[in-house]
């Protein structure tokens, strides 16, 4: 049975620097995900293992970073929005897990350590992953500080972002992509999907547990889009310059299995100026919105730091 969040808060200050409110939220964010998936002693123990083996192995954990930041500047309460934020972790841990399969990009490492199908069986990596995606919407759906319709809308929110029209569609595009010669319009397009829809749902989760306008909303969903397409290049830029300290393999699987990257299509100082370009937009998003955006604009900085940061 799911066990409830201990109340938990950050305070609203006027001015709070964005290495602060990253390792305040990060606590909040890890003691979190420890309480919702806590060692337990039952027939199934691997399922629980295999699941925190990867969803406590470190990561950014930027999707819920995001919603905890949206959700400050909007103003809304933190205890509200800190199992949804993880709700998306888990959602994202799910994707890595199967994006790392055999039968998808192959890898077998992930934050410099083995993947999880190198640890426990390959059946076990799929159905841990299953798990964390069917019980991220437990979760949402258990959370007490939200509304009847707060849920219904988060949930349906997820369910697309995660599904079919979203980072589902991403992921069969581009797997279809392998030994073909993308555009810059047909990359852009798996990407939309693949990595900037959960990261568009991330932000756009922060303002609907705000209650913000339509108006608002629309506008963080632009922020969101041109934040997902920057971090989406300036991570295809990390697979070649940085790959051993990314994966802990010394060739990026992208490259392995031919797949067309940002990098590989624009080259690196191009690709760069692209991802430049995005952040420039995304923060003239921010600029229209009539909130306190500071932090928000700094936190971009950091998980997309471009030439023009």
């Amino acid at each position: 049975m799911l066990q409830p969040i201990s109340t938990c808060c950050l305070k609203h200050r006027e001015k709070i620097c964005v290495e602060e409110f990253q390792q305040e939220a990060l606590q909040h964010i890890e003691d979190c995900l420890d309480k919702l998936l806590p060692e337990t002693h039952t027939s199934y123990q691997q399922l629980f293992d295999a699941a925190r083996y990867s969803l406590l192995g470190g990561g950014k954990r930027i999707r819920p970073l995001l919603t905890l930041a949206v959700t400050q500047a909007l103003t809304g309460t933190f205890i509200s929005a800190i199992q949804p934020a993880c709700a998306l972790e888990l959602i994202h841990t799910y994707s890595l897990i199967h994006d790392d399969l055999p039968s998808m990009d192959n890898d077998d490492f992930r934050r410099g350590k083995p993947s999880l199908h190198k640890v426990f069986p390959e059946g076990h990596a799929i159905l841990t992953g299953d798990f964390l995606l069917t019980y991220a919407f437990e979760v949402v759906c258990s959370s007490s500080h939200l509304t009847a319709s707060q849920i219904v809308e988060l949930v349906s929110l997820l369910a697309k972002s995660a599904g079919g029209h979203g980072m589902i569609a991403g992921q069969i595009m581009d797997i279809s992509a392998v030994n073909q010669t993308l555009t810059l319009a047909n990359l852009q397009k798996i990407h939309q999907t693949k990595t900037g829809a959960l990261i568009t749902c991330a932000i756009e989760f922060g303002a609907i547990l705000s209650n913000c306008s339509l108006t608002e909303r629309h506008l963080l969903q632009q922020f969101g889009n041109e934040v997902g397409l920057a971090f989406q290049i300036l991570d295809d830029i990390l697979d070649i310059t940085s790959s051993h300290a990314k994966h802990g393999g010394s060739v990026a699987s992208d490259l392995k299995n031919n797949k067309t990257t940002y990098a590989t299509l624009l080259g690196v100082e191009k690709a760069q100026l692209l991802a430049s370009e995005h952040v420039k937009s995304a923060l003239a998003k921010l600029e229209k919105l009539p909130l306190k955006t500071n932090l928000l604009h700094k936190l971009v900085q950091k998980i997309c730091p471009t030439i023009c940061s």
